[in-house]
């Protein structure tokens, strides 16, 4: 068990350097969601002058979108290009001689990274609540377990997810326009781009069938108190289902991948 533990966190720190060190491309990264949680909330809150949205008042909506775009900067795993890449080019193979699974090493490569962004992010974040302190003044939220669990488990949907579809670069060469796609669905039904809540009642609830509300979707609004009751236990419940799902069908597509794969690189 420990050598276990320190397998483990020898790869988490290495990685973590490795991102430290490659800072400069983080704060790039960040400032993608930096410009939109100065866009969206204004939009939306002018929108909302004249009335609430959905349920959203203009205080509701700049609330949800600080809250979503920080909690995205741990959740939201992109982990699948650098996958794909490396079994193209055969850097894969190096990692299968590797004494841990190759799911175990990107989880915690991954992991690195998930806690290094929110970092990166933070003190613009500090600025927006500054800028943003007049919406804000009867903000509340909710910071109980059922938070903290929906928040690690809809970092662990979204890791098995792009995982999954990592393994499809072991079929095919060119994944990349199968990983675009994922983003259409993903922005949309995630709740990055607007409120679930904001959707017609029977797109809500096919929304809800799908895994990503669950990554990012799901946490926020159980933040800001948008779920709660038996709700929080239903989508806790969901995450759980859809982490199993995920990683069951990566394995599938791992153990016949497997036998596809080359190794000849570039």
């Amino acid at each position: 068990m420990n050598w276990t533990l320190r397998k483990w966190w020898a790869v988490f720190s290495i990685y973590f350097q490795d991102g430290i060190a490659y800072r400069a491309s983080g704060l790039i990264w960040v400032t993608v969601d930096v410009a939109t949680a100065v866009t969206m909330p204004l939009v939306w809150a002018r929108a909302s002058r004249t009335g609430p949205i959905g349920g959203f008042t203009s205080s509701d909506f700049i609330l949800y979108y600080l809250c979503m775009l920080f909690l995205g900067s741990f959740v939201t795993s992109h982990i699948m290009w650098e996958l794909a890449m490396e079994i193209k080019e055969g850097q894969f193979s190096t990692m299968l001689l590797r004494p841990m699974s190759f799911y175990q090493l990107n989880f915690f490569r991954n992991l690195s990274w998930r806690f290094i962004r929110p970092v990166l992010f933070a003190p613009f974040f500090i600025l927006l609540l500054y800028a943003y302190r007049g919406f804000l003044v009867h903000a509340t939220i909710h910071l109980g377990w059922q938070f903290w669990a929906s928040l690690v488990l809809g970092h662990l949907v979204s890791f098995a997810f792009v995982m999954m579809m990592a393994m499809l670069a072991l079929f095919t060469q060119e994944v990349t326009s199968i990983f675009e796609l994922y983003y259409i669905p993903m922005l949309f039904l995630s709740g990055q781009l607007f409120p679930i809540a904001m959707l017609p009642v029977w797109a809500s609830k096919l929304a809800r069938l799908f895994p990503f509300y669950f990554t990012t979707g799901a946490p926020t609004e159980i933040l800001i108190g948008r779920v709660s009751g038996s709700a929080v236990y239903s989508a806790l419940g969901m995450q759980v289902l859809w982490i199993a799902i995920c990683y069951l069908l990566s394995r599938v597509l791992w153990a016949k991948g497997l036998k596809h794969y080359t190794g000849v690189g570039m």
